[in-house]
């Protein structure tokens, strides 16, 4: 799929890989810091919602764009492992999304709950950016293949 003559893929992508880390690092303050729970959680979740979708549509574009190209040789080993990473990537976030929107739903649960909704909130936060990069990183390595040499 194009949007005026770009593939889809290389316009999603950059919704993925700003809201994602951006609503993890809400994610991590709202885990890190109790204090700031009441105002940052609605952030958070209006952050990783449009996040998450972005993500799948870059999964499935790229998946798409892949299958519409032939490609051999060393770019083909870099978009494996672009591709590698995009599917953890999209199941990290995806998982991050539904503890964010847990997490803002159960917002006055004391105990346990909330204990063990800032654990997860915090690693798959950390996940959510540590992933963003490392397939950010690799895309713009396909991206820029050829470009540099």
């Amino acid at each position: 799929m194009e949007i005026n003559g770009l593939p889809l893929h290389a316009l999603v992508v950059h919704a993925a890989v700003v809201l994602g880390p951006v609503s993890a690092l809400f994610g991590v303050a709202y885990a890190a810091v109790p204090r700031w729970r009441d105002w940052i959680r609605w952030p958070m979740v209006v952050l990783v919602v449009p996040a998450a979708v972005a993500v799948w549509i870059a999964y499935f574009s790229g998946e798409q764009l892949t299958e519409a190209n032939q490609y051999g040789g060393p770019l083909l080993e870099l978009i494996e492992t672009h591709e590698s990473r995009a599917e953890v990537f999209r199941l990290v976030v995806a998982a991050f999304a539904v503890v964010a929107v847990a997490a803002a739903a159960l917002h006055r649960r004391v105990g346990a709950v909330r204990w063990l909704l800032a654990a997860l909130l915090a690693v798959t936060g950390v996940a959510t950016v540590v992933y963003a990069v490392l397939t950010g990183d690799a895309g713009a390595q396909v991206a820029w293949y050829g470009v540099e040499g």
